[in-house]
């Protein structure tokens, strides 16, 4: 079986109905600088500049920038950047099996052997934007030196990029670049903006690059919003492949639903962000507006925060992918009631609480996908800093009202984040959890944290030890009626009985606080 590249497609016909890319898009120009060549870009931002594309909406292609070298790096040169989106789910009831083969994507530069390359293409007048995806950390302020080949962090390397183009084009505020960053953290990019001014301050760069960092160049938070697990198993990469008639190293697989919410930031000109944001034309799920709060809260709390308080559960009574443990009736029960009792109420926003069941329901369905192999050891990752970002805002806003009530599932949840931090051992500097006579990794900043608690206290210990860790959270949770005590009983059923048990002992309970 031949792979992807431009030259199979000339020579070969697919064997499916497969979306291909029309031959004009080879030569529009290179608009877009993106940094990440993470399976959520291409599922996403570059799956709608493609689709923009397509419609002559947009014209205009990404060159992506890689810190690190090998891996996908060396598969977009095989494939003359091609890659396939297998679109797979159910849309107003009807089963959507749709296959794209994405050329939004010019070339992949590599940050430590290409950066002379990339601070060239900072300079090109046809450079408009800047999309990121560098993950939750990505977004840091570090000491750096600009002048570095390349910087070290992504925030001083977007500053050496913009640093060039003002320097290329004597600071014209027509030339400024429209940067929007996805990592999944709150006001990503006031966060990022904040990142900038401040290395600016530290590599003491003129007053007047400053300014124009500051006017010229619109940091927009923004949200994405869909399913994208990345590279499918073996066997259903093999299916997928006799299917499309050919093999891609890069090929993903998505789910149908998505969403880009786009903010523009406050003194920024609406209409020439929407103007150079022209691929929102092409998509209705594409916002731009000058406050997206609300599509933040519900995704980060309904999907994500959904997400966390399930998967040290799920994955501790044995399920490995979200389609699985929805397919069971005991922790689908909990998933639903979790999300819908306890997180809807507790969204810290002012949300419409039947607009937020509206799009908790959209969510279950999307949990039920039967095509996404979307694993809950993956949804494991940075546990910790997910429980704060995501759970621990419900849970003080569920506390701060009148007469507030025990979030029972939000205690369970949480009792099994607990039991899936406890590491025991260490291998290649991770350490190293057990469950069922097997180890799996516990990729966590707080891992070694948790591993010194657990050797050192008692069950009932430990909950009182974490909850009152105001540096962990932020607040000292220990103090919440009734939460240490719900999260202790939890914790001791799940060691005495396990995941599964635990779930059919609460099932009485949970259905009387249901009702």
């Amino acid at each position: 079986m031949h792979s992807l590249s431009i030259a199979s497609l000339s020579t070969s016909q697919p064997s499916t109905a497969i979306s291909l890319p029309p031959t004009h898009i080879q030569q529009l120009p290179e608009r877009v600088l993106q940094f990440g060549t993470g399976v959520l870009l291409r599922g996403l931002p570059d799956y709608l500049i493609d689709k923009a594309n397509r419609q002559g909406i947009f014209n205009g292609r990404i060159a992506v920038v890689k810190s690190t070298d090998g891996g996908d790096m060396t598969a977009f040169a095989r494939q003359d950047n091609l890659y396939t989106l297998c679109i797979r789910g159910i849309e107003a009831g009807e089963t959507v099996e749709e296959n794209v083969i994405c050329s939004a994507i010019s070339r992949v530069l590599s940050a430590k052997q290409q950066w002379a390359e990339i601070l060239t293409l900072a300079t090109s007048p046809d450079l408009q934007i800047v999309i990121s995806n560098t993950t939750e950390v990505g977004i840091q302020l570090i000491q750096d030196d600009i002048c570095q080949s390349p910087p070290e962090s992504f925030p001083g390397k977007l500053l050496a990029v913009l640093y060039a183009r003002y320097q290329a084009f004597n600071g014209d505020p027509n030339k400024g670049l429209i940067i929007i960053p996805t990592e999944l953290v709150p006001d990503n990019g006031t966060l990022l903006r904040s990142i900038l001014l401040a290395l600016a301050h530290q590599n003491t760069l003129e007053p007047a690059f400053i300014d124009w960092l500051q006017t010229a160049n619109p940091c927009c938070n923004s949200l994405v919003d869909r399913i994208v697990p990345g590279r499918p198993d073996p066997a259903m990469y093999q299916s997928l492949s006799n299917q499309l008639g050919y093999e891609d190293d890069l090929l993903t697989v998505s789910e149908v639903y998505h969403l880009w919410a786009i903010e523009v930031p406050a003194n920024s000109d609406e209409e020439r962000v929407k103007n150079v944001l022209s691929f929102h034309q092409a998509d209705p799920s594409v916002y731009i507006r000058p406050d997206i709060d609300l599509f933040r809260e519900l995704k980060l709390r309904l999907l994500n925060g959904t997400h966390t308080l399930s998967c040290g559960l799920a994955f501790l009574g044995g399920f490995t992918t979200v389609r699985e443990g929805m397919d069971d009736e005991q922790l689908s029960t909990f998933i639903s009631r979790v999300m819908l009792t306890d997180v809807v109420p507790g969204i810290p926003y002012a949300v419409d609480e039947e607009a937020a069941r509206h799009f908790g329901m959209q969510v279950l369905d999307r949990f039920r996908n039967p095509f996404i192999e979307h694993r809950w050891l993956a949804i494991t990752m940075q546990y910790s800093a997910k429980m704060k970002m995501r759970i621990i805002p419900v849970l003080l806003h569920t506390y701060a009202q009148p007469q507030p009530a025990v979030p029972h599932y939000i205690a369970l949840g949480f009792a099994a984040y607990l039991l899936f931090m406890r590491g025991t051992t260490q291998k290649d500097g991770v350490w190293q959890g057990e469950h069922n006579e097997e180890m799996y990794p516990i990729n966590d900043a707080q891992a070694t944290y948790f591993a010194d608690v657990w050797a050192k206290s008692t069950p009932s210990e430990l909950v009182d030890t974490v909850l009152k860790n105001t540096t962990l959270w932020g607040a000292d949770l220990q103090v919440l009626p009734g939460f240490a005590e719900a999260a202790d009983t939890y914790l001791a059923q799940l060691l005495d009985l396990g995941a599964r048990a635990t779930l059919a002992a609460q099932m009485e309970t949970f259905g009387a606080v249901a009702n």
